[in-house]
């Protein structure tokens, strides 16, 4: 049960960081690479937010099965 935890947290706090990547690629704060389709693209503001959600709602989960 604790590695299956451990892979839990590990993918939660990625999804939490890609969320965030898309957040900040979306709003054109974080404009890598420069060849990204993802620059100032709106909708992933909303995909970024909703994967972030996701991420910390696993962390919760996750250390709650503690």
């Amino acid at each position: 049960m604790a590695v299956i935890r451990i892979v839990l947290q590990v993918i939660s706090v990625l999804a939490v960081l890609i969320g965030l990547i898309w957040i900040g690629q979306g709003t054109g704060v974080f404009p890598y690479p420069a060849s990204s389709f993802m620059i100032n693209q709106t909708p992933w503001i909303l995909r970024g937010a909703i994967l972030a959600a996701i991420g910390v709602a696993a962390l919760l989960f996750v250390r709650r099965l503690r």
